[in-house]
């Protein structure tokens, strides 16, 4: 008799990562942006259900997923985070962090990094990255509310990676259909939430 669990071999989409039957790619849209996006994802994130960094990127033709706890081990990243012929800059709040802004009047191509983890692994990313200090920092307007329905956050106005993503894209380049972005998202809560059933999710995540 096989040890193996059925889950254990269902098949697996290789993009997304989904089960075949629950694959997102269908909904996941191809924009071209004029900004860059690196996500820098804790390894600790790579293979949770809730993967949206990974959904980001896949949504971006101009955006990268490294997965990485210490860049020293990624020169070449190193030295692109420091090229000054880029305006790179991380987004991450804190107190007195300016609001990200398109500022036409700085030519440069723009690149904007996302750290992807908890916020105790983000936090831990930029301490043992001395790269991700050096740069400027941005953030995103307080008054923005997650719907990501399947995480507690951790204070008013934490959004999901790829949330982030998008409301910043949004600010820079209006005219971008960034709303794409979030179909497989959605798509992705809504499946967990049916796996999960109403009852469990009333219990655990519903406030009202």
């Amino acid at each position: 008799m096989s040890s193996s669990s059925p889950s254990a071999a269902r098949p697996r989409c290789e993009r997304c990562l989904r089960s075949a039957q629950q694959c997102l790619c269908p909904l996941i849209p191809n924009l071209n942006s004029h900004t860059r996006l690196l996500i820098v994802q804790h390894p600790s994130e790579r293979h949770h259900a809730l993967n949206t960094a990974r959904l980001l990127a896949l949504g971006l033709q101009q955006a990268e997923l490294l997965v990485a706890e210490s860049l020293a081990e990624h020169p070449q990243w190193l030295a692109a985070l420091q090229d000054p012929h880029w305006r790179t800059e991380l987004l991450f709040p804190g107190p007195d962090v300016p609001l990200v802004s398109a500022q036409p009047e700085d030519s440069r191509p723009r690149r904007l990094v996302l750290l992807d983890g908890t916020w105790r692994k983000a936090r831990k990313l930029m301490h043992v990255n001395p790269a991700l200090q050096a740069l400027p920092r941005v953030s995103l307007p307080a008054s923005l509310r997650s719907r990501y329905r399947l995480r507690k956050v951790p204070h008013p106005g934490a959004l999901s990676t790829i949330e982030a993503g998008v409301e910043a894209l949004r600010i820079l380049e209006p005219g971008l259909p960034v709303d794409q972005l979030l179909a497989p998202f959605d798509a992705l809560i809504d499946a967990q939430i049916n796996a999960m059933g109403a009852d469990l999710y009333a219990r655990n995540y519903r406030t009202h």
